[in-house]
Formats: C-alpha cells, structure tokens, sequence
C-alpha cells in the first residue's frame, strides 16, 4: 500500500518541478531577456532537433505551466488511485505526455518536428479524453475528437510540406520575403482553427470537454486550444497576409463569440455549457487577431497593437478561469454525481468552498470587474473604439464588433446567473445534491492557485502591460518598442477602489447578519410546504433567450401537456443539440457511406462486368469529346 502511495507523491514532485521550471524560463524571456535557441547534434526524422523560445511562444508556454500545475494537484484527490486503479496510473502517464507535447509544440522550431509534436499532443488528449472508455458517450466523444484532430493534421501537413518545398528547409521562421505563400494561410486558418475549436470547426469540442475528466477538460478548455490560437498567431507573424485575411479571422471571432454562448445558453449540462463558453471565448481572442491583421496591412500598429493585446491577454485569462470553472464543476460532479443541472441546487451551503471560486471564475468570464476577463475585453474594446476614431477602413467592421461583443457579455451574463442560482443557490432537486460535502484541501488548493491569478491580473493589470507590448512588437516584427501609453493603470486604480468597496460591503452584511434577529415564516401564498420542483429549472431559466436563437439551436422538445383541471401527469423536456455535427456533418458522413456501399455493389468479381465497365467508360469519354468538322487552316 505504501508503495501504491508513494508513486503518485513522487510523480507529483516530479510534474510540479517540470512546471515550475518551464514557467521561471517563460517569465525570464517575457521580462526582457533575449531569445533562446537549442540545435541538437543528432537527427530525429532525417532533421536536426531545434528548439526556440522567444516571446510568443514563452507566451504561452506560462499559461501552460500554470494550468498544468494546479491540473496536476487537482488531479491527485480527485482521481486517486484507490478508486480508479486501472485508469489512474495511465491517467497520470498521459498528462505527462500532453503537457510535454505541447510545450514542444510552442518551441518547435522545425515544421517536421512541429508535427510530430502535434501529433504526439492529439494522441494523447485522445487517450486522457477516453480515460473511462466504458462509457458509450465517452468512446463516442473521443472518436469525433480524434477525426477532427486529424483533419487538423492533414491540413497542417499540407501546410508545412508546401512551406517546405518552397523554403527549401524544414526549419521555420518569417518568410515575408515569398508573396506566393500566402495563399498558405488559408491551410493554417483550417488546420489550426480546428483545434481551436472557431465556429463551425468545433464540432467535437463539446463532447470531448463534457465527458473527458474535469482537469482533463481544465487542460484542454485552458490550454489546449489554444495551440490553435498559437499557430495562428505565430504564422500570422511569419507568413505574408492574403488580401481579406484579417477581415475572415475577425468575421470568424465575431460569429464564435456570439454563437457559442448562444449554444451555452441552451445546454442543461454543467459541463457541455462550459464547453460552448470556450467557443464564445476564442471568438472573443479572434477578434483581437483579426482587427489586429487588418491594422498590419493597413500599416497602423498604434490602435492593431491594443486590439492584439486584449486578445494575447484573452488567451491566459481564458485559461485561468475557464480551468477554474472546469476543476469548480469537478468539484460538484465529485460530490453530486451528475452534470444534469436540473439535478442540483442548494450546494453552496454544503459546498461553500466550491461555490466561491465557481462564482468568482463566473464574474470573470462574464468580463465583471475587478477581475481579469474585463481587463482584455476592455482592451479589445479600445482596439476596436481606436480603429473607429482613425477613419480607416476598419470602421466598417470594428463598430458592428464592438456592438456583438457587448452582446456577447450580456449573454454570457445571463447564462453565469443561471449557472450559480440553479447549481449552488435555491433547495436540492435531488438526493444527491442534498448529501453533497466539500472537496478536499487538494482540489481547494488547485482552484485557489487559479483564482489567485483572475485576481492578480484583475487587481494589478499595469503589471502584465510591459509582456504585452513585447509580444505584440515580436508579432508586428517592429525594430522598436510599441510606444503605446499603458491603458492599464488607471484600470487598475480603479478595480483597487471596487474591490475595497465590495470587502468593505461584505464585512457591513456580515456584522448586520450576525446581529440577532427575528427569524418567522414568509407568506407562501398559501403553499405550505414548497417543494423542489416549484424552482426555475435550467431550461425554464433561460427559455426566453434561447428562443431568440431558434433558428440556429433548433432545440428538441418533448412535452406532455396537463389535460384536465386536476392532472395526475405532465411533463416537458428540451434539449438542444450540436447543430453543426448533428444536423450537416453527420447526415453528410451517412450520404458518403450510403455512395461506398453503392460504389461496393459494383466490385463483386465477375470478369465480364468489369470488361462491360470499361467499354461503357470508352464509349462515355467517345462521346464526349466533340468531334472535329469542317476544315482546317
């Protein structure tokens, strides 16, 4: 038993070393210090290993220390080996793999090797997605994951072999000096834009992130796609822009912000809902890239320098918040059993702990200050508010996007006040919810670490000012700093003042409740003793909304009606599907089929029909080559 206990103890040691050690180098490189570069002697795959980290990828690569850190603690409680003794160990075996894939991903400097690690990062979220493969969801969820992932991957193999043919190396860097590359974007946007799971490629994200373990979901909703905004905007950088680029990636941020949470809205699962957030959220970075695109070609980095760096700063306060929000629905899943929202209520009393840090990753991601999600929507706002003051022609597009990211907030609002009033507040809908206890000091600490960080950048964001500028002058390649006055500072003032003022409100209402008072019974309008059923379910909650979206959501609802003025049953039920998967890509994969199994009926062996096939073909292509009259010159 001790030696049961000291493996994942040693293993743990050994995952949090190798994060820290990855983040202290990020935070070196984003804090002034040059480039680093590694060159291997030896080959693997015909091609000398080259590493680099340089700001944009040392960027990401702190996002991913953080996440994989407190995924890592996580993990020990909520997974523990004594309950889950087949899967725990290749559990652990295969986040080390992912984590480490990745990081090569962000410092691959071979197109080769970029692949391999890309490939190596598929698998192996593969396998972690799948870790309770028992389930037939779960096997479902992952096969749609693992054909979307290499779709991404033929894609980007195009990418990097036409990239290679035409460099003559494998090795990577800027190649604004080759024009005709640039039709090579599009191959990127593709590839890289399924792993980002952009509207309408996201179609196997919300299974893969609802049924994955939660601090598997954690490292794919707060890191892993990200690898796919991080290609983006490393080639962005490197490649020469097609004409209208920025125009698509900013029309594709707009459409994904505002139809993932739209889909959000619909979903009655904890965790699914959470997953369509993370479409919202990559729309929400996109747009940042893509306004940012269209100021590089229109030579006008002073207003394309803020609209990157809200959506740069997007991509880590996503990752903290989105992870907390996951490990926070792990937390319920561990206590409840269940991802039915309509199943809970009632938890933040049993789940105090829990209740705090879900609704402070909420507020977050609803962009409320004085957390971090407001600072780089603030900052997206400015970008946009800029391009419109300049006269240019962005104006046309940056004031309709400024207008459905508001939307995009107010939505997501009322889709966060639905989570925490049907999940924590109101009575238990179910037995389950009504035996709920706490989460451990492991789990508590993992969300503490997260939390910590929505507030750091929240509470200071002047500090962070100086990383962004550097990433955004590596990415516009600019000899010179941006000279962009820091927008952060008197933010951050601000949020001070609005946090003190919250504490300041919560210590009155804690001294005021401890007052002693006289507690009776409210009127109930009669009802003497309400029971669970009479709250606001999930779907009644936001009915009103979704309705809005019907067109796109087309929502399936099963309902029985009450008949007489004393009904002994009645019923309702709604449930919104992927649209995308379930009603283009899905009945589009049965018509393939059905035309194989067509085309198959053909191949049956016989000799004479397959010399009857090949005259028919004779006499088709006879028949369809005009024949020549007249005469000649």
């Amino acid at each position: 038993m001790a030696a049961s206990h000291s493996f994942p103890r040693g293993w743990l040691a050994a995952t949090l070393g190798g994060t820290v050690c990855a983040l202290l180098a990020a935070s070196m490189i984003l804090s002034g210090h040059s480039a680093w570069e590694w060159r291997s002697g030896w080959e693997v795959g015909g091609e000398r290993l080259l590493v680099r980290l340089d700001e944009i990828s040392a960027f990401f690569l702190l996002l991913l220390s953080v996440v994989g850190f407190a995924g890592a603690v996580y993990s020990r409680e909520y997974r523990p080996e004594d309950r889950h003794p087949r899967s725990a160990r290749a559990g652990r075996m295969w986040w080390n793999a992912m984590v480490m894939s990745m990081g090569l991903v962000l410092t691959a400097g071979n197109g080769l090797h970029f692949l391999l690690a890309w490939e190596c990062f598929a698998l192996s979220a593969y396998f972690l997605v799948t870790l309770d493969r028992a389930n037939a969801e779960v096997r479902s969820a992952g096969w749609v994951y693992l054909a979307a992932s290499h779709a991404g991957t033929l894609a980007l193999f195009a990418f990097f072999a036409t990239l290679a043919a035409h460099t003559g190396t494998w090795e990577l860097g800027p190649v604004h000096h080759l024009p005709d590359l640039a039709r090579l974007y599009w191959l990127a946007l593709l590839g890289f834009g399924i792993k980002a799971g952009v509207f309408p490629l996201h179609i196997w994200l919300p299974a893969a992130h609802a049924n994955a373990p939660s601090h598997v979901s954690a490292l794919m909703s707060g890191v892993a796609i990200k690898m796919g905004i991080f290609g983006l905007v490393r080639f962005g950088s490197w490649l020469p822009m097609p004409v209208g680029a920025g125009w698509v990636v900013a029309g594709l941020g707009c459409a994904s912000a505002v139809l993932g949470v739209a889909f959000a809205l619909g979903q009655h699962d904890l965790k699914r809902l959470l997953a369509y957030h993370s479409v919202e959220n990559i729309g929400i970075i996109l747009m940042g890239l893509g306004f940012a695109m269209i100021a590089a070609s229109q030579g006008r980095p002073e207003w394309g320098g803020l609209a990157l760096a809200g959506g740069l700063l997007h991509v880590w306060n996503h990752g903290l918040f989105k992870a907390l929000l996951f490990l926070g629905a792990g937390s319920v899943l561990h206590a409840v059993g269940t991802r039915e929202m309509s199943h809970m209520g009632g938890l933040w009393r049993a789940m105090p702990w829990t209740a705090g840090f879900f609704t402070l990753g909420a507020m977050a991601i609803c962009g409320l200050p004085p957390l971090n999600g407001f600072v780089s929507e603030w900052l997206v706002f400015s970008g946009l508010f800029d391009a419109s003051r300049h006269q240019t022609g962005a104006i046309l597009g940056a004031v309709p996007a400024a207008v459905l990211l508001g939307a995009t907030g107010a939505l997501a609002l009322a889709c966060f006040v639905k989570v925490c009033g049907v999940v924590f507040l109101g009575a238990p809908r179910a037995e389950a919810a009504g035996k709920a206890r706490e989460c451990g000091p492991g789990m508590r600490g993992a969300m503490a670490v997260l939390a910590g960080g929505c507030l750091a950048i929240g509470l200071a964001p002047a500090l962070f000012w100086p990383m962004l500028m550097r990433v955004a002058t590596a990415w516009f390649g600019l000899g010179t700093p941006l000279d962009i006055p820091n927008r952060l500072t008197p933010l951050g003032a601000a949020h001070a003042l609005i946090a003190l003022a919250a504490l300041a409100a919560g210590v009155l209402a804690c001294r005021l409740l401890r007052q002693r008072t006289t507690r009776a019974v409210t009127w109930d309008c009669g009802y003497a003793e309400p029971s669970p059923r009479m709250q606001y379910t999930a779907g009644s909650f936001a009915g009103i909304i979704t309705g809005w979206f019907d067109w796109i959501l087309r929502p399936a609802v099963h309902a029985e009606p009450p008949e007489d003025f004393f009904p002994a049953h009645a019923s309702r039920s709604s449930h919104t599907p992927e649209t995308v998967l379930e009603r283009i890509v899905r009945p589009c994969g049965l018509a393939i089929l059905r035309l194989s199994d067509l085309a198959r009926w053909f191949q049956h062996g016989r000799t004479q029909a397959y010399i009857l096939y090949l005259c028919a073909a004779i006499l088709a292509l006879a028949l369809a080559i005009p024949l020549s009259g007249g005469t000649h010159p």
